[in-house]
């Protein structure tokens, strides 16, 4: 089993699609479960960041347990509403050594978007498409380090088109992304996204 925590629904099945795409070794054999708890960490330090990983790994381990399956991962998602810089390089540090020190016994990835996931969805532009036929990625977001663009959200929602792009719409583009094989070759970069796939890639 691969549990999945982050910020809400819409989230976790975007990383399902992405963990899919990039360890289909993986999730071909292993069960992807969301936890409901919202993931609200990047603020944390010390104590409570260290309280507050016990209790996400806790309950990562107590799925597992109740579906009497081993936990092969856990993959932990949050938007940082921050570019890929300094700040992140702090907290992706922070949170990759208190998660190595609580969770020994099993993987873990994270998912430390910048801006936000939006950002990594813009990564895969021919996806929106095939979610909305009339969409289309603007010219001024495309090949981008999209690490950089603030607010990723509100540009989707500007640029895209009709019918506005929606919060919600976010996992379907990834499940397009996933289905035609556009997730192994993103257009453009973005650091935040590079290490969550280090993440995943470092798992044997």
């Amino acid at each position: 089993m691969i549990v999945l925590a982050g910020e809400d629904q819409n989230d976790c099945e975007i990383m399902a699609a992405l963990i899919r795409a990039h360890r289909p070794d993986l999730s071909a054999t292993a069960k992807l479960v969301r936890i409901n708890d919202p993931v609200r960490l990047r603020r944390k330090s010390g104590a409570d960041l260290a309280a507050a990983v016990k209790a996400l790994a806790g309950k990562a381990r107590a799925k597992a347990r109740q579906q009497r399956s081993e936990l092969l991962g856990f993959v932990v998602h949050e938007d940082l509403d921050g570019y890929a810089d300094a700040r992140y390089d702090r907290i992706r540090k922070t949170l990759t050594d208190e998660f190595a020190r609580q969770c020994q016994e099993f993987r873990t990835a994270l998912a430390l978007a910048a801006w936000e996931s939006e950002g990594w969805l813009l990564l895969f532009p021919e996806a929106f498409p095939h979610v909305r036929p009339r969409w289309k990625v603007p010219d001024r977001l495309l090949d981008k380090d999209t690490g950089r663009v603030k607010d990723a959200k509100e540009e989707l929602k500007r640029g895209l088109g009709l019918p506005v792009f929606r919060e919600s719409d976010g996992p379907a583009v990834a499940r397009e992304a996933l289905k035609h094989q556009l997730i192994p070759s993103p257009r453009g970069s973005n650091r935040s996204y590079a290490d969550f796939v280090g993440d995943l890639t470092d798992w044997t």
